[in-house]
C-alpha cells in the first residue's frame, strides 16, 4: 500500500492544504481542500472516500470531485464514514441547496454518488487491503482509520482528543509502522484544544504515555499560523517519541 499526503494542515494559504491521502490510486482518505493537488485523470481513479467526521475541512471537495468526473466515469463514486457522518453531507451538504444530491443525478438508479455506512469493529477489505474505523472523541461523531497492508498498518487518528479508546485498540496492532496523529494548536490555545476536542502538545504528551507501540509518529492539523511554534513544543514534550511534521506530498510505503 503506498499513501499519499494532499493536504495534512489545520487551515490553508502559503501552499496549505487541508486533510486529503490518497491511497494507492483508487482511495482518499478524508476529502479536504488537498485534493485539488490531482490532475484529471488522478482524479477520476477515486472509487472510495473515507472521510472521519463532516467538518468542512474533511470534506470540503468531495462535492467538487463528484462534480468533476462524475460524467467521466462508468460506475459512483462510493463514500463510506459512520451513519451521523452519512447523515449530515446528506442533510447540510448533498441537499440540493448548498449543493445537488448527486445520490439522484443523472438518475436515481445510476447515480455518480452512492452511501456505504460503516461502524466501529468493521473491516472493509478492498482487494487485500483493509481498511478498519477506529474510535475519536471530537464535537461532531467521528472516527480515526487504521490502514493494514498485512505486512505492515499505519494509523490516522483524524480530529481527535484524549481517546483512551483509541490506545487499548492501538497497543494490539503488532504490525503498526507509523501513527499519523493530530495537535490543532498550541499550548497556549490548550483551553480551546479542550473545548473544541482537538490535541495541543501537552495533551498529545498525555496520550502518548498510553501508547505502548515501536512506531513513527506524525503530526497533522497544525495551523499554518502557528505550526512552528506548536511543533517546537511537541518535540520538546515528547522528544523520546522523535516527532516529525506530516508534510505535503510526503509518501507512505507498507
Amino acid at each position: 500500500m503506498k499513501l499519499r499526503i494532499l493536504g495534512c494542515s489545520g487551515g490553508i494559504g502559503s501552499d496549505a492544504q487541508t486533510t486529503a491521502m490518497l491511497l494507492d490510486e483508487d482511495v482518499l482518505i478524508d476529502a479536504g481542500t488537498g485534493v485539488g493537488n490531482l490532475n484529471l485523470d488522478e482524479l477520476i481513479k477515486i472509487d472510495h472516500v473515507f472521510v472521519t467526521h463532516a467538518h468542512l475541512d474533511h470534506v470540503a471537495c468531495i462535492p467538487f470531485l463528484i462534480d468533476t468526473v462524475g460524467s467521466l466515469r462508468t460506475r459512483p463514486i462510493t463514500v463510506h464514514a459512520i451513519q451521523a457522518t452519512l447523515t449530515t453531507l446528506q442533510s447540510h451538504l448533498f441537499n440540493w441547496q448548498l449543493w445537488p444530491d448527486f445520490a439522484r443525478i443523472p438518475t436515481p438508479s445510476s447515480p455518480y454518488l452512492q452511501y456505504q455506512p460503516l461502524a466501529l469493529g468493521d473491516v472493509i477489505d478492498l482487494e487485500g487491503r483493509k481498511i478498519i474505523p477506529l474510535p475519536a472523541n471530537h464535537v461532531v461523531p467521528a472516527v480515526g482509520y487504521q490502514l493494514d497492508s498485512g505486512r505492515a498498518s499505519l494509523i490516522f487518528t483524524g480530529d481527535t482528543t484524549s481517546n483512551p479508546a483509541l490506545w487499548s485498540i492501538a497497543n494490539q496492532i503488532e504490525n503498526l509502522k507509523y501513527l499519523i496523529i493530530e495537535s490543532a494548536f498550541c499550548n497556549q490555545k490548550r483551553d480551546i484544544a479542550v473545548r473544541s476536542k482537538h490535541l495541543c502538545p501537552s495533551l498529545l504528551a498525555e496520550e502518548l504515555e498510553k501508547f505502548e507501540r515501536d512506531a513513527e509518529i506524525f503530526i497533522s492539523h497544525l495551523k499554518p499560523g502557528e505550526a512552528d511554534v506548536t511543533m517546537a513544543e511537541i518535540q520538546h514534550c515528547i522528544a523520546k517519541f522523535n516527532p516529525r511534521r506530516l508534510e505535503n506530498n510526503q509518501l507512505f510505503e507498507f
